[in-house]
């Protein structure tokens, strides 16, 4: 039996190659995602499960900055209970739940000049796929993360059996095989050790740093979030501030029309 660090090793270099398959896309991303940026909007960031760890790598982290909104619900990502109150079964069934998209995305003014990566492995649940439909419905680019292979071979829990790749304008894939797990162990059944993570930490920092040198370019360098032992204690300070002021200067005006266009319709 190959040793299982040897193996998953093997398997997890094969990724990086795929990935690097996929530059051209991840350029046609990160265009769109600077666009907005530079627009003085939000890249609406969305992840259930453990999707949501791709969402927190991309902000906020050091090497990160300011320009993206984490949707992350707690009903769908709290998993460290496991079982009882707040446990996995409850946010595998909320997943699942027709609705909780929309409700999540009346909290946010979307605009056309808006952005969003919504990140799936399956593209068979619920809730991303409703939450890519509606972005779309608000003419929002979507850029959707999936395992290509786990994906196709898994079942819509969609009402109408809609897949997460059905509502985006560009697809990634993470490259991960069916089922994610990628090492099998002499007998054992069943493989371990997944893939998805790693394969989809990749892409979005590659498309980070194509942001990064996006907004460069266009005399609009990033305030990245920068350790003390880079630039000294007074300057990561300094940027810390200025990274999460930034956000919340944007995620404003996220806010500040909520409603108005209902009342005035009501009206």
């Amino acid at each position: 039996m190959t040793n299982p660090t040897e193996a998953y090793l093997s398997a997890a270099r094969g990724l990086f190659d795929r990935v690097a398959a996929q530059a051209e896309l991840i350029q046609q991303a990160a265009d769109w995602f600077a666009g907005s940026i530079l627009a003085g909007r939000m890249v609406h960031l969305f992840g259930a499960g453990h999707s949501r760890i791709l969402v927190e790598e991309m902000w906020p982290r050091y090497g990160s900055f300011p320009g993206f909104n984490p949707i992350v619900e707690l009903s769908l990502t709290f998993h460290n209970l496991v079982a009882g109150a707040n446990g996995q079964r409850q946010a595998m069934f909320l997943e699942t739940r027709s609705g909780l998209a929309e409700r999540i995305l009346r909290n946010f003014d979307l605009s056309d000049e808006d952005s969003a990566l919504v990140v799936s492995s399956s593209g068979s649940n619920t809730v991303p796929i409703e939450m890519a439909e509606l972005f779309q419905q608000r003419g929002v680019k979507v850029v959707a993360i999936v395992s290509r292979q786990h994906a196709d071979a898994s079942e819509s829990k969609h009402p109408d059996g809609k897949r997460l790749t059905d509502f985006a304008d560009l697809v990634l894939d993470t490259v991960s095989p069916a089922g994610d797990a990628m090492v099998q162990i002499d007998e054992l059944e069943t493989p371990v050790a997944p893939g998805s993570t790693v394969g989809g930490c990749l892409l979005v920092n590659c498309i980070k740093a194509e942001v990064a040198a996006r907004l460069t370019a266009a005399g609009q360098p990033p305030k990245v979030l920068t350790a003390g032992c880079v630039v000294g204690k007074e300057q990561a300070a300094e940027l810390f501030e200025a990274a999460y002021d930034e956000h919340a200067r944007r995620m404003a005006r996220l806010w500040e029309n909520l409603g108005r266009i209902d009342e005035e319709t009501a009206d």
